[in-house]
């Protein structure tokens, strides 16, 4: 494969070590209980059902995608539109719903615009990974009425360093899989550097059953997905000054990719994007306001669709964002963070199958997150209002899109509790009213998109997506043992989704945007169990999830839709041993719509080992893991390659993946 634009050329063996570091800083702690993302007052009373990943749990995890990554997560399946292109589902939605942050700031990308467009994050370079479900993800935005991903680096240092610290990790899978990373950090009480980098190769991925593939020009059969090779590489530079009551940082980082569409047998898609960042704290301050914090960063980011060796579609997109959050000293009892948020977004497609026009999107919101504790437990409370307006500029090389403006006001508010019912048991419930703009395809899209094989056709007279969300959870911790159930139910009143005519263009069945009512509910649950414990122990993980999603105006299953999983894994830890051995049962997806395909059910297992060493000043981290080991054939049911090309990309065949990462 060769990269678009000489820039792409790759990194020397001395960038790698310069970058070599920053996936491993995070992987050597532990997971912490405080989710920063769901709770901007550092407490760890949530109301809001809440995961993190962090230290080996991201280290065992962690994939080429975000959505495969957090896949397993109850409550959380992914879009899998092949190996190198995937973003989480939350609780049944996906797309704009997912709000995807990078350091608490919008990723500003086009991933949700089509299932084939990769999140340009890497989970090499990342230090933990936040994910909010339910009605307080809101503080990020109406569009986050599915869930928070928040991904999270040390790219600007936040706080004093002490002398030089790095992590390295190298990686070898046998879907042809070589990646490295790492980072070095240096710096004292007045400043912070830090300087990471990742390089990753995959070929294609082995499946267990023979696939055609005319990838080279010729038809061939082969056990495995054809067109799923990727490379991608990036790095960063970030450095921070401290003093006694603040900081100011400023940070730079690029990521550049190459991958395989899987769909189209002869299509790849060639990404390369830029973000710059600049964020700074002040604490200690007089009068109301206790704290101020600002982040602010500019996204330049551009994708080429290549057939065979001729550039196709170009998808261009500049975005800035602007975040102040003030924590304010206590009010009568309450504690809190108002904030205001400015976002800015100029998209462009060229091409002939662009199927959105070029646009402009202005977003201006002002927040407000409270919370106070109580004798029985804490109240938490939030509000968000937002200004959105969107313009359709055209295509000057295509006629077919509408020109036009749309301005919207959306309004969102939530309210949550935790009761301590006693001292190893907790009740949460949340309730909230959120209200989304449409996104500028949904208004003016009109063209073929092959990503889900259709003539997609905007409609300019949406209004706002509006739904009311509750969800109620039961929580137990003892020691080393813990449970957690939560139960949910989400109403649209106008849920926008791109439902199907009787109508085709080009060879292509018509889809429009339309606005339906809905209903999604379901369970999630997951917990420990301690079964041994002496010199070693022997713990029990289980967990399980189910949602049905309901199209209230025909009657009708809404598409893409995890069917029930149930999944246990044993873990074992000695001294510096670990090791786990799990299994996760997948339902039949039958209550699809017209259209979709159903997929039969299947049982994954899957087992990892890894030991801790230490040499001198330098841990050592060794692990292994072994997917899909009995090699069972599977369909996604959440992933639209199903109904669209099936059988082109079924899930990975059983994969072995070794590695080491080091730190000191």
């Amino acid at each position: 494969m060769v990269f678009i634009h000489n820039k792409w050329a790759r990194p020397t063996c001395a960038a790698w070590l310069a970058g070599l570091l920053c996936s491993l800083a995070a992987q050597a702690q532990t997971t912490s209980e405080v989710i920063i993302t769901g709770n901007p007052l550092g407490s760890d009373a949530r109301a809001t059902p809440a995961a993190s990943l962090s230290g080996l749990q991201l280290l065992e995890r962690g994939e080429s995608t975000l959505g495969e990554t957090l896949n397993q997560l109850p409550g959380v399946s992914s879009t899998y539109f092949g190996p190198n292109a995937s973003r989480p589902i939350i609780r049944g939605l996906d797309g704009d719903r997912i709000r995807v942050l990078s350091n608490n700031a919008s990723s500003q990308d086009v991933s949700a615009l089509s299932y084939d467009h990769a999140v340009p994050l890497d989970v090499l370079s990342t230090e933990r990974i936040e994910v909010l479900r339910g009605p307080a993800a809101l503080q990020y935005g109406g569009s986050a009425v599915g869930g928070v991903v928040n991904v999270i680096d040390n790219r600007i240092p936040r706080g004093p360093m002490s002398g030089v610290l790095g992590k390295a990790q190298v990686q070898w899978g046998s879907n042809a899989e070589r990646s490295v990373a790492g980072l070095l950090e240096s710096g004292n009480e007045r400043w912070g550097l830090h300087v990471d980098g990742f390089d990753r190769h995959a070929g294609d991925v082995a499946v267990p059953v023979r696939l055609a593939c005319t990838a080279t020009g010729e038809l061939r059969y082969a056990s495995r997905i054809c067109n799923s090779a990727s490379q991608s590489h990036g790095g960063a530079m970030g450095g921070s000054t401290f003093w006694e009551h603040g900081y100011l940082g400023a940070s730079v980082n690029t990521y550049q990719s190459r991958y395989g569409t899987v769909a189209e047998d002869q299509v790849s898609i060639g990404m390369q994007t830029t973000r710059y960042a600049l964020e700074g704290q002040i604490t200690h301050l007089p009068g109301v306001f206790e704290s101020l914090k600002a982040r602010l960063s500019q996204t330049d980011y551009q994708h080429i669709e290549w057939n065979a060796a001729v550039p196709g579609t170009v998808f261009d997109s500049h975005g800035q964002d602007l975040r102040l959050e003030a924590r304010h000293k206590p009010l009568s009892g309450w504690q809190g963070v108002w904030g205001l948020q400015v976002e800015s977004s100029r998209f462009a497609a060229t091409g002939e199958e662009a199927f959105a026009p070029f646009s402009r999107t202005r977003a201006q919101a002002v927040f407000v997150h409270e919370e106070r504790p109580t004798g029985w437990g804490r109240i938490q409370a939030g509000a968000r209002w937002e200004s959105v307006q969107i313009q359709s500029l055209g295509n000057p090389a295509l006629d077919r899109f509408e020109t036009g403006s749309r301005q919207f006001a959306p309004l969102s508010l939530a309210a949550g509790a935790v009761w301590q019912v006693a001292s190893a048991w907790q009740l949460t419930g949340n309730l909230a009213m959120t209200q989304r703009a449409p996104k500028d395809y949904e208004l003016f899209a009109n063209g073929p998109h092959l990503a889900t094989h259709a003539w997609e056709v905007g409609n300019s007279a949406l209004g706002l997506e509006k739904s009311t969300s509750m969800d109620a959870g039961l929580q137990w911790r003892s020691g080393a043992q813990r449970m957690a159930v939560t139960a949910f139910v989400n109403r649209f009143q106008n849920f926008i989704g791109l439902m199907g005519t009787t109508q085709t263009l080009s060879d292509l069945p018509v889809q429009t945007y339309q606005g339906v009512r809905a209903r999604l509910q379901g369970l999630e649950a997951h917990g420990r169990m301690r079964l041994f414990m002496d010199v070693s122990t022997l713990d029990l993980d289980w967990r399980a999830d189910a949602v049905r999603a309901h199209n209230d105006n025909t009657g009708e299953p809404l598409p893409r839709i995890a069917p029930l999983r149930l999944g246990a894994t044993l873990v074992y830890a000695q001294g510096p041993w670990n090791a786990k051995l799990g299994v996760d049962a997948y339902a039949a997806q039958n209550r699809v719509p017209l259209g979709s395909v159903a997929t039969a059910a299947y049982t994954l297992v899957n087992a990892s080992a890894a030991y801790r060493q230490q040499v001198g000043g330098i841990s050592l981290q060794w692990f292994a893991r072994l997917d899909n080991i009995t090699d069972q054939l599977a369909y996604s049911a959440s992933s639209i390659l199903t109904s669209t090309a099936f059988g082109k990309a079924p899930l990975p065949g059983r994969a072995l993946k070794l590695g080491v990462q080091m730190s000191f």
